[in-house]
């Protein structure tokens, strides 16, 4: 059994790697490097196959073959045709290269993708005799390459698809929430399988699923396959021990107390089918709701909520209209309770009446957000608008 450990980087939403570095360290890493948009981590293959099955939070594991400077593109070129190619994959295995920059000068990130991909596979002719086809849509093997103003780092991708890709899905909903995003918010919020759980703007259910994963102590990445199994490392019993080590400590009984509801009945079917394929529906209790009609299902618990902006729908005339009213709707039903919103629109803070006891800059994908912790007390509501609701 291989024990060597290896230099690894975890991306993740930008604002998560706190909340990354906490799981990677329940995960088995002791020692973490947090940068910007991710987590750097030495380890052993078998923690990297524990990580890519049961991080809630990273985006992709992403392993470290070489680092060097340069000047020019050539420069890029040499340097990745001094990396053994063949000794971490066959030339049968198809492959894509993705560049990246921060602070480089360079004019084509695409030419220097191409070249990147020359070099490669000139590396497999001249050592093998045959070289690695392209496929740039589902490749077997991702190169991702980082060029900073002074250095070029080259990755071997092991998990493949992104990690918030549970598996679950069947189909997607109108910019959704990314799961690893929404599991990073529970955690920020600090919830635990024995707080009452609400997400009353659920649309396709991805804040209550990660929620009851939590609580089953389900794997996210049970259901699906990672590109580390096409890597010449890649070691099948220490896989096989990975996947029965997760299976057994997994829970028969969930949460009782997470509920969910949306006013879309579109967002509702299609949440209820994503939870029955997940095996927790049984654990969310869902139904199709207006979110101003709701009342709290216990005295005391956690609101998770994901508004809708103008990114997604809604006239922002509407949406100035709807958030006092959703202020005014958690000060009169649900003082005790704890409420996080997860919003894009900065007018949000400004027009809901309350006072935010946090605020969190996080990022969904490209976008920009912020997540409002407010502690709900007893006080005096602010009159609403007489203007239609949005939900």
């Amino acid at each position: 059994m291989d024990s060597t450990k290896y230099r690894f980087f975890a991306p993740c939403p930008r604002g998560l790697e706190g909340v990354l570095e906490s799981e990677l360290d329940e995960l088995g890493v002791s020692a973490t490097i947090a940068t910007h948009g991710g987590v750097g981590f030495h380890a052993a293959w078998s923690t990297v196959y524990r990580i890519n099955l049961r991080s809630h939070i990273a985006s992709r594991v992403l392993w470290e073959i070489g680092h060097e400077t340069y000047s020019t593109e050539e420069d890029v070129y040499r340097a990745a045709y001094r990396l053994n190619w063949p000794e971490w994959f066959a030339s049968s295995r198809t492959i894509k290269v993705k560049v990246t920059a921060q602070r480089c000068s360079f004019r084509s990130l695409d030419f220097l993708t191409l070249r990147i991909k020359d070099a490669v596979c000139d590396k497999f002719v001249a050592l093998c005799g045959k070289r690695p086809s392209v496929d740039r849509r589902q490749p077997d093997i991702r190169i991702d390459v980082f060029l900073a103003s002074d250095g070029v780092t080259f990755y071997l991708d092991t998990s493949g698809e992104p990690l918030f890709k549970r598996g679950y899905r069947q189909a997607t909903a109108e910019a959704p929430l990314r799961e690893n995003l929404a599991a990073g918010v529970l955690r920020l919020a600090g919830w635990t399988p024995d707080e009452v759980l609400m997400d009353p703007m659920c649309g396709s259910g991805t804040i209550p699923l990660e929620a009851a994963l939590m609580a089953r102590r389900r794997a996210p990445g049970f259901g699906r396959s990672f590109a580390f199994e096409y890597l010449r490392s890649y070691d099948a019993l220490q896989w096989a021990d990975a996947r029965e080590a997760a299976k057994t400590e997994r829970r028969t009984e969930g949460s009782s107390g997470i509920y969910a509801s949306d006013h879309n009945a579109a967002a509702i079917e299609l949440a209820a089918r994503t939870f029955q394929v997940a095996g927790v529906a049984s654990d969310i209790q869902l139904r199709q709701s207006d979110v101003l009609s709701i009342d709290p299902p216990a005295a005391q618990g956690l609101l998770v909520i994901n508004p809708p902006y103008g990114v997604r729908l809604g006239d922002r005339t509407d949406l100035r209209a709807f958030y006092p009213q959703l202020g005014d709707w958690l000060k009169q039903r649900f003082v005790g309770w704890r409420a996080y919103v997860l919003t894009a629109d900065f007018l949000f803070a400004k027009e809901i009446g309350l006072s935010p006891s946090r605020k969190i800059p996080l990022y969904n994908g490209p976008i920009e957000c912020r997540l409002y912790e407010f502690k709900i007390v007893r006080g005096r509501p602010k009159r609403s608008p007489k203007s239609p609701s949005i939900t």
